[in-house]
């Protein structure tokens, strides 16, 4: 494509009688990238993509998928995309290789060339041991491969990922990753929601979407050097204490404290810029936080996304 990009939209719209989905959404996704469309449940995230994979017509304004007009050329752009969606959308009464055969023919494969991409797909996702297995009596982690394989069965050229780790185990979750990070390695294209912000740390643009308006978009680095994230004036430290719990509930009460939330067995602040660490030290030790230790820290994604949607809310 001569502008870079796999995605285009212009003023995007999706109404449902008088309620607005998707109002006026605008990105640029650029061929090769990882990106990231993240926003609460309900935000449009869904609605979206389904205008982009030409599987609903928008309401207004335009968008094209690997050059192709969504509305124009909705079928020409569902040949060039792969879709994994949220919920399990494949045949569970089919095995694995039913299921491939029958992706494989919907997009024209056929003879050879169906048996060659069918065991590519095999290969990349390491579904040998399960080929006769009907799909519904597969784990979660392997029926999301299984997912991921029909999906580029038909070697797209863009590939839409509706949560694709929603509620498989953790292993299975990076092993899916480490699979999508061979496709990216190979120029696909990955359009990603996720709720997990360790998968939107792994993108290198990330659109968020609130109340299907399109807030803020950028890369990880960008959005977290939002002012919105980090007001001026403050700055972020992290406390460990041997009782991350109680710590929090002191440090909540310290009027140079601006939010404060537990993270794994820290608490992050966000503190006054002039509030050194020896008084946040001193304050926790007042409060019977025994052997506290600070340090600087940068906001994280989560900061970003919860920042944000607070803010949103007050509006």
């Amino acid at each position: 494509m001569s502008d870079g990009n796999a995605i285009k939209t212009t003023a995007l719209t999706k109404k449902f009688g008088d309620f607005t989905a998707v109002d006026a959404l605008e990105i640029n996704v650029r061929k090769g990238s990882i990106f990231g469309f993240l926003g609460p449940n309900g935000s449009g995230k869904s609605t979206a993509i389904r205008m982009l994979a030409g599987l609903l017509t928008p309401t207004s304004g335009q968008a094209t998928v690997n050059g192709f007009d969504v509305v124009k050329d909705s079928e020409a752009v569902k040949q060039s995309i792969g879709y994994m969606s949220q919920s399990f959308a494949l045949y569970k009464d089919l095995s694995v290789l039913e299921n491939l055969d029958f992706f494989g023919g919907v997009y024209g494969l056929k003879g050879a060339h169906l048996e060659e991409r069918k065991q590519a797909v095999i290969d990349l996702v390491g579904i040998h041991p399960y080929l006769e297995r009907r799909a519904g009596l597969l784990s979660g982690g392997w029926r999301q491969r299984l997912a991921l394989a029909a999906a580029i069965i038909h070697e797209p050229e863009l590939l839409f990922l509706d949560e694709p780790t929603a509620g498989i185990d953790p292993v299975a979750r990076r092993d899916l990753w480490d699979l999508l990070f061979r496709l990216a390695a190979e120029g696909k294209t990955l359009f990603v929601t996720t709720h997990y912000m360790d998968e939107a740390e792994r993108c290198d643009d990330i659109a968020y979407i609130y109340l299907s308006k399109l807030m803020v978009k950028g890369s990880p680095i960008e959005l977290k050097a939002l002012p919105e994230v980090s007001p001026e004036g403050t700055r972020r430290v992290a406390v460990a204490a041997h009782r991350p719990a109680l710590a929090l509930a002191a440090l909540r009460q310290a009027k140079f404290v601006h939010d404060a939330t537990l993270v794994e067995s820290e608490v992050h602040l966000v503190v006054d810029a002039s509030t050194s660490d020896g008084s946040v030290v001193d304050f926790a030790k007042k409060a019977g936080i025994e052997d506290p230790a600070i340090r600087p820290i940068e906001p994280s994604l989560e900061d970003v996304f919860v920042a944000l949607t607070r803010g949103l809310a007050k509006v």
